[in-house]
């Protein structure tokens, strides 16, 4: 009979939370497990190897900058991407829009001149490493939302070991 009402737990769960965007849905959770005194598990550090994995991560960082200098990108595009890691692996972010990456790259001293157009060089490449998820407005320069593939992430994990060997 738990399992039932279980099961019916999180239908509605499921259901309240099928209408709502990732952020609000992450807040709605951790309001819920702290009303309900559940312990959620702590998200993984930086770099952080789960058991059984294969491929050894690289390790955490203090902060984005020195994330960006562990991978030491060299294009704007890349710039752009280590970022946009910063923000959505590190951080939890589900997504990131481009001025929060050129205001956090020009407060670090490497403005990109057009985000744009380096977001949209990770987005033509083959495997994409970022994807549009989704466009508010319809003007030209109407606000786009973005999210790193798993192909994005691996590419920044690279750049990490490649730089710190």
């Amino acid at each position: 009979m738990t399992k039932d009402k279980e099961i019916e737990a999180l239908a509605v769960v499921s259901s309240a939370l099928s209408n709502l965007d990732a952020d609000a849905a992450t807040r709605v959770l951790q309001w819920a497990a702290n009303r309900f005194g559940v312990a959620l598990p702590p998200k993984p550090a930086p770099g952080a190897t789960t058991p059984g994995t294969e491929d050894e991560e690289p390790g955490g960082f203090a902060d984005v900058n020195e994330l960006f200098g562990a991978a030491s990108p060299s294009t704007n595009p890349h710039k752009a991407l280590v970022v946009a890691y910063w923000f959505q692996e590190v951080e939890g972010q589900p997504d990131f829009g481009s001025q929060k990456i050129n205001s956090q790259l020009k407060n670090m001293g490497h403005p990109v001149g057009n985000i744009t157009r380096a977001l949209q060089g990770l987005i033509d490449r083959k495997p994409a490493l970022v994807m549009q998820v989704r466009k508010k407005g319809t003007a030209k320069q109407a606000r786009k939302r973005y999210k790193l593939t798993a192909a994005g992430r691996h590419h920044v994990d690279e750049m990490i070991r490649a730089h710190g060997e």
